[in-house]
């Protein structure tokens, strides 16, 4: 038996590295060689709670560990007999979404935080997506949660005119900081309370920046984007975009205290509760948008990251090599330790 390391959730709060079999695809499976993988915030939630509570076979509450890894890139080193538009040495992004075994990294049978990964049924445009030689594995990495943002951005609907803030400078929201950009958004500023995450919100294209630990967030908007009126004529900032990507209640005050009247909240941040107020909204015609996951978006972001790589590299903060897993997921697990952690692996032999 060949055998490859994989990451998978050990006790809570850690990572376990072990020997599992190597996958061997069948024909109409791709196995793709490891070149980088990115650690998420999904990732994150499943090392603290020790594995997934969704298993349909254990009792109530019971955690079951899980293969890690949903934010790959790599190189396919064999393809079935049936795989017709895939060869070996292609470069590929993967749908983590996109095989038959469960969503990968995520409670399917297969983690990308591995040496190897088996795609089932690989098709382009659909499975994976090829990229050129041109954008190191480590940025091609990030198309996972970049069509993350970039769903947040078309929920949106925003336009070249509108004024728009982004609250959280991490990947998902430097990453729709991005897209606002070059879809032609005048006016784009960013809120966050690390300093060191709002420079990088300016060097991605921010056109401002607000420090919400130290500023007033209403009384800057009003200065950045004049001043307007919620449906009682009371001022508020003109601002007619706000995107949640914290997930944190602060950010639900913060919109409600200065949101005009028919202005956009759209929510991309994970909240767990948050206390609203639903009268504020009302006095706004606040309209609350969610945006989960990327229905469409996955391959519509990969050649727009080739063409920007090196503006989408800046979300990098860690390149930590595979033999060193552990203190990757230490960074990330950390807060405040790390912005965008993605692990790398070595060139093939």
């Amino acid at each position: 038996m060949t055998t490859m390391k994989s990451v998978r959730t050990g006790a809570a709060g850690k990572v376990d590295v072990v020997d599992v079999e190597r996958p061997v695809p069948g024909p109409k499976d791709v196995l793709v060689r490891m070149r980088a993988c990115g650690i998420c915030g999904t990732d994150t939630y499943f090392v603290h709670l020790g594995g997934t509570p969704y298993s349909p076979d254990g009792p109530a509450g019971s955690v079951v560990p899980l293969p890690l890894g949903h934010e790959p890139a790599g190189e396919i080193v064999e393809a079935g007999a049936e795989v017709t538009d895939l060869k070996a040495g292609d470069r590929v992004v993967v749908n983590p979404q996109g095989v038959p075994s469960g969503i990968i990294g995520c409670g399917g049978e297969h983690g990308a935080m591995s040496e190897y990964l088996l795609l089932e049924d690989a098709e382009i445009g659909r499975t994976v997506a090829v990229f050129p030689d041109s954008v190191p594995f480590d940025v091609a990495a990030l198309n996972e949660p970049m069509a993350v943002a970039r769903h947040c951005v078309n929920r949106s609907e925003a336009k070249p005119a509108d004024k728009v803030v982004v609250f959280g400078a991490g990947p998902i929201g430097l990453g729709a900081t991005i897209w606002l950009k070059l879809r032609g958004v005048e006016h784009v500023v960013v809120a966050d309370v690390i300093p060191s995450r709002l420079e990088t919100a300016l060097a991605v294209g921010a056109d401002a920046v607000v420090n919400s630990a130290e500023e007033d967030v209403t009384a800057r908007l009003t200065e950045l984007h004049g001043q307007a009126a919620d449906s009682l004529g009371r001022p508020r900032a003109g601002t007619d975009i706000y995107i949640d990507a914290a997930g944190v209640a602060a950010v639900f005050h913060a919109t409600v205290d200065a949101a005009k009247w028919g202005a956009k909240l759209v929510m991309v941040g994970v909240q767990k509760k948050a206390d609203i107020d639903l009268g504020g909204m009302l006095r706004s015609e606040l309209t609350l948008i969610a945006s989960q996951g990327y229905p469409t978006e996955i391959f519509e972001v990969t050649p727009e990251i080739v063409e920007h790589h090196e503006r989408f590299a800046r979300l990098i903060s860690h390149r930590v090599p595979f033999a060193e897993v552990e203190r990757a997921f230490a960074l990330a697990v950390t807060p405040g330790a790390s912005e965008k952690v993605v692990v790398t692996f070595d060139d093939p032999e």
